[in-house]
């Protein structure tokens, strides 16, 4: 059991008491009114690159932007408590207190909404353990050499395509919320992340005390099916992208302040300016049943922590969890916040394709296709906490391979929208004319996917554009015309077919002018003009005569 001896606490009402334990509750305010932040100068509470994904996905800043007002804050810490977390999304705190009155006086205070209890103080170590998981045609070619006894994790979504054209997750940042990241800064598979300084920081929204490397292992192998590195034996599917480490999971027990956690991570990740979230965690059943979630719940808005995934993707960052280890259990279906309207959730299959006997079924309780895709979790090879590679399975595995994969995807498609690049997935995935409630959509073909999302974004360049080509239609030469200044010493210019094969590429010196010759022996029909420079991506059609 985990309990907290308070000595004596001396409150600002002269009472001074004895206890043993502490009750953990959620505060919620009615309004941010008199807040000394603004909306007009967000830099007080946002990073520079949380700013940046705002702009470059035309998404305002709006009030749920702005920090909980702090007097209300220590309006209810004067009733005996103590601050733990506050959640500028949902608009309130978590605390905690050995008050018994504590939440009969703050719920008469005029600006409080609700107060719920998220972990009582008389909790003891909980009886079952959520990590107790199961033991263990028409692709590009992939360097099984490379890849090793991971091959299928990548290939089987065809995430090969986007690797084999250099997108590994460069410039991108993950956050990775799970329960512990165990010798992660010992252990081989992750010797590329510390040597190329990948590691952006960590933070432990569970005990700043704990020895965050001492910790559970299960976000350590939760991170190495994205950020592992170990040629011909293990390859994440995200191996050079950045990676904030956020310890939410409270392992000893399973209480909603779990959930105030995870929330409270995510805004610290989303202020820090994170592309994509990955969480191998879920929520529905706790050590107090009074507590316990419903099917109704999961209805894709209802959980605190569903609520906070939903308005992390309205932040502009793409949320991917883990469907759940449920369907042989009594409770069966999703858990939150994989219910969550605007989540990626991901179920699990085995090398092969077929769906993993665990994984949680959909739909949610809404009516909503879930899972929404489905990637390897049965069998998923990956680094274990004993300090070998080995296999493992459950949704937690399916999700980072699809949150990496998805991660070196949105890096080949920078003008992208977190939108954008959820839809491409769902939509290029093997049951998306025909969902079930096992696999959602199905498995993710990247390939198929980066052809719809580039005929998009051409699609949507062609009402203004930094160049154009003439002629159009070209037989044997095209010329590209930039119709902005620019100061750009070089650019990349790539021509791609219909179905995402490349062609040909040039690297040239940035001029309003440029004339690209000896095209004869490119393929006729609609081929893709890509230009790259270091601020901006643009797909333009060329028809080829």
């Amino acid at each position: 059991m985990r309990k907290i001896t308070i000595l004596f606490i001396l409150f600002s009402f002269g009472l001074s008491l004895y206890s043993e334990a502490q009750n953990y509750f959620w505060v919620a305010f009615k309004n941010k009114d008199n807040t000394k932040y603004s909306l007009s100068s967000p830099r007080e509470y946002l990073s520079e690159r949380a700013i940046q994904r705002r702009e470059k996905q035309n998404i305002a800043i709006d009030s749920l932007d702005l920090p909980v007002n702090a007097n209300y804050i220590d309006s209810v810490l004067t009733f005996g408590a103590q601050l733990v977390h506050s959640s500028k999304w949902l608009n309130g705190i978590t605390v905690k207190t050995s008050i018994d009155t504590f939440k009969t006086s703050v719920q008469k205070i005029s600006f409080v909404k609700e107060v719920l209890l998220s972990k009582p103080g008389h909790s003891s170590k909980s009886a079952f353990n959520k990590f107790n998981e199961p033991e263990t045609g028409n692709k590009d070619p992939i360097d099984t050499s490379l890849y090793g006894e991971s091959v299928y994790q990548t290939g089987l979504m065809n995430g090969q395509f986007i690797h084999n054209n250099g997108f590994n997750g460069q410039g991108m940042q993950i956050a990775v919320i799970d329960a512990g990241f165990y010798k992660a800064n010992e252990l081989a598979a992750f010797d590329s992340l510390w040597a190329n300084n990948q590691i952006i920081g960590t933070k432990d929204f569970v005990n700043s005390n704990d020895d965050f490397y001492a910790t559970h292992y299960h976000g350590m192998s939760v991170l190495s099916c994205m950020g592992g590195n170990i040629p011909g034996n293990l390859i994440g599917t995200a191996r050079k992208a950045s990676y904030w480490l956020l310890r939410t999971e409270d392992t000893s027990s399973e209480y909603p302040i779990e959930e105030d956690n995870w929330v409270a991570a995510a805004e610290f990740a989303d202020s820090a300016g994170v592309d994509v979230i990955n969480s191998s965690l879920g929520y529905y059943e706790f050590d107090e049943s009074t507590l316990n979630h419903t099917y109704a719940d999961m209805d894709g808005k209802t959980t605190r922590v569903t609520r906070g995934a939903n308005i992390a993707f309205s932040r502009g960052i793409l949320v991917v969890v883990a469907a759940g280890n449920e369907r042989q259990k009594a409770w069966q279906h999703i858990i939150a916040p994989a219910d969550g309207n605007n989540v990626l959730a991901v179920g699990a299959t085995n090398k092969f394709g077929f769906d993993a006997p665990f994984t949680s079924l959909g739909p949610a309780s809404d009516g909503d296709i879930k899972p929404n895709v489905a990637a390897v979790g049965w069998n998923t090879y990956l680094q274990l906490r004993d300090g070998n590679l080995g296999f493992a399975s459950g949704t937690s595995f399916a999700s980072p391979i699809m949150a990496g994969m998805a991660t070196s995807f949105w890096q080949s498609m920078p003008n992208a929208t977190a939108a954008d690049v959820k839809r491409a997935i769902e939509m290029s995935a093997s049951q998306y004319e025909k969902p079930d409630s096992i696999l959602g959509f199905g498995i993710p073909d990247f390939k198929k996917a980066w052809t719809f999302l580039v005929n998009q974004i051409a699609e949507q360049n062609s009402s203004y554009t930094f160049w154009t080509v003439y002629p159009n239609p070209a037989t044997n030469y095209f010329v590209l015309k930039r119709k902005s200044n620019s100061t750009q010493k070089n650019i990349k210019i790539e021509i791609y077919s219909i179905e995402g094969r490349l062609l040909r590429n040039w690297t040239k010196q940035d001029k309003s002018q440029i004339t690209i010759t000896n095209i004869d022996n490119l393929p006729r029909g609609i081929l893709l003009v890509r230009i790259h420079s270091e601020n901006f991506t643009q797909t333009i059609k060329l028809n080829k005569i």
